[in-house]
């Protein structure tokens, strides 16, 4: 029953949601959202940004009604009020206010007078781009749960291509006008680690035609039709299906506007790719030796109770790096699996054919070639690098993913020597291990972001079983070294798909830095970041993150006959809002949990580091 299940067990059964791919924002058998995630706690160094208005440069006209550029000016929140067994259409509400944040730093007076625009860019994360007719998926879960499931899954490229839209559509950013200069996606590109996946979000990102579709082109072979009740079949008027129970509608031509072509203007600005563990791993957590089953022509949709609580004990422990159990399960049930027709385009990808398809001509859009990876990467399989965001500002995006099948992170000690030499090579002054000052007159003193998938509590010293040899470093190791280097400015990263921002304060201040943790754009609340950083002329830097929404209208069609483009980017945002069990835990419009609590959506972050103190 809700309430009766410690938080600690329900966070450990979302984590095993979220490594298969399949979890929403809501409980699991009857845990409410709101026992998933501890609530936010008001930390009074965290305040709301005082005239914030007058304070701020102009913005660029917002757009209008019902959309605007950013969550400054309004956000999507459901409207009406909740009521069990019913379906809630999204409205505008009004926009977040700017929080500064002063636990690593004092924000000193007028600074806004003598603020240095250095950078402003984009981060995109968690998109998982979804072929959800694959037969390597495992919606079996759902048995489990009705939120190891998500309805809306089949308008993922709809919804990335809104969000690319709004993109383009952005003017300057609103607290250095400043339009942006690159996007940087921090990983899950997609979902299953396939190569149509990739495919498709090579092509939302740098522009062209993409048909969402995979096995027969003529018709949909995937939960959604397959006649359990289990699953959201919005186009059959006859089945009372858990969904339709639930309040979701019924929407005749659903899946044929799903799977119908889209095209991706692509982004207007250079991007630049992290990986994550779903980039790197079918389902997230998957051994790379099922290929065969991807490939091949049976979807296992319904499994016995057994079956599914042995897989998700597998999830759990991580201790299965082979899949021996989900292979054991794949095998045994293949008789009473759904037929679907074979597709060689769901192979999965190798290291090799993630980095190649990155550097290939075709995908450059706007650049810039490889997207951060060059051919000295593609020659190592080496899935990290460094890169100029701005003049005096250095990006370093480092790759957290274990390849031998576990949805947490870590660093291996070659990465974490190459990240430690790169950030000493643009630090004058550092700290080694024991604390000692070490100067470079060498080094340039770029302020310095480091972008990755996991954040800092998802990564562990789990051994790799594909790097055997290699030892693992974990989160709190990460946290050490970049506390060496005072120029680090934040650590930005996705995979929790919750927004979360974290001070990593030392007993030296100029030691400090920001954590910005930013949710998924596949679950609510569908958020990406536009980040700015200035310096602020009196030893200290502000890194803003702003939040953005896809340029979808919040309002979807009344009768839910607008299966165009844009009126499926609206759907997808909307059938999200109405994950199980999520409005039941909204207090004031907004799910803490997964989106954050004001101080961690739009924000000031204020840190040492400033001109003053050079």
């Amino acid at each position: 029953m809700a309430g009766t299940e410690p938080v600690s067990a329900a966070v450990n059964r979302r984590r095993i949601l979220l490594a298969s791919g399949a979890t929403a924002a809501a409980g699991v058998a009857g845990t409410s959202a709101g026992a998933l995630l501890p609530r936010q706690r008001q930390n009074p160094a965290v305040e709301p940004a005082a005239r914030t208005v007058a304070q701020r440069p102009p913005r660029s006209a917002p757009r209008a009604a019902p959309y605007a550029l950013t969550t400054l000016e309004t956000t999507a929140r459901l409207g009406g009020s909740a009521h069990t067994g019913t379906y809630r259409r999204l409205v505008s509400g009004p926009g977040w206010p700017l929080v500064v944040r002063k636990e690593l730093a004092t924000p000193g007076a007028g600074r806004q007078d003598r603020r240095t625009p250095l950078a402003c860019f984009v981060q995109f994360t968690d998109l998982h781009l979804a072929d959800v007719q694959n037969p390597l998926r495992t919606e079996f879960l759902r048995s489990r749960g009705a939120s190891s499931w998500r309805a809306q899954e089949a308008l993922t490229v709809a919804g990335a291509v809104a969000l690319v839209e709004q993109v383009n559509a952005l003017g300057g950013g609103p607290n250095t006008r400043l339009r942006p200069a690159f996007v940087m996606t921090t990983g899950d590109n997609v979902d299953n680690n396939s190569a149509i996946e990739l495919e498709w979000f090579l092509t939302v990102m740098s522009g062209g035609r993409i048909t969402p579709n995979t096995g027969d082109p003529r018709a949909y072979e995937g939960a959604q039709n397959s006649g359990l009740p289990l699953f959201w079949h919005p186009g059959d008027p006859h089945l009372r299906d858990l969904d339709k129970r639930r309040g979701l509608p019924l929407i005749p031509g659903f899946l044929a506007a799903a799977t119908r072509p889209i095209t991706s203007p692509g982004l207007r600005i250079p991007w630049y790719s992290t990986v994550g563990n779903h980039d790197d791993l079918p389902g997230g957590c998957l051994s790379p030796a099922l290929n065969d089953f991807a490939v091949g022509s049976r979807k296992l949709l319904s499994v016995s109770a057994g079956d599914a609580a042995a897989y998700a004990k597998a999830l759990g422990s991580g201790d299965d790096p082979k899949s021996e159990v989900l292979k054991a399960i794949l095998t045994r049930n293949a008789a009473s699996a759904r037929t679907v027709t074979a597709d060689e385009r769901r192979r999965l990808c190798t290291p090799h054919d993630y980095l190649a398809a990155h550097l290939d001509p075709a995908h450059a859009g706007a650049g810039p070639v490889g997207h951060g990876y060059t051919q000295d990467n593609l020659d190592g399989e080496r899935m990290y690098y460094s890169f100029k965001v701005a003049e005096n500002v250095l990006g370093i995006s480092i790759d957290t993913t274990y390849r031998s099948g576990h949805y947490e992170g870590s660093l291996g000690s070659d990465q974490l020597r190459w990240l430690e030499r790169t950030l000493a090579a643009h630090s004058s002054r550092s700290y080694d291990a024991d604390g000692r000052l070490v100067r470079n007159s060498r080094a340039d003193d770029a302020h310095i972001l480091v972008f990755s998938h996991h954040h800092s509590p998802s990564m562990t010293r789990r051994p790799d079983a594909a790097r055997t040899d290699e030892p693992r470093h974990d989160g709190a190791e990460v946290i050490a070294l970049l506390s060496r280097f005072p120029n680090v400015v934040a650590w930005i990263n996705g995979h929790s798909h919750v927004n979360r921002i974290t001070p990593h304060a030392h007993a030296t201040p100029a030691r400090s830095f920001w954590e910005v943790n930013t949710a998924s754009h596949v679950d609510y609340p569908h958020h990406a970041r536009l980040i700015e950083l200035t310096d602020n002329g009196d030893g200290t830097v502000s890194l803003f993150t702003t939040l953005v929404e896809s340029a979808a209208p919040h309002r979807t069609a009344r009768d839910f006959d607008d299966l165009s483009a844009v009126g499926l980017a609206s759907l997808y945002r909307e059938v999200a809002y109405n994950a199980p069990g999520l409005a039941e835990s909204m207090k004031g419009g907004v799910q803490e949990g997964w989106a954050g609590g004001p101080g961690d959506r739009n924000a000031e972050l204020v840190v040492a580091g400033g001109s003053a103190a050079a």
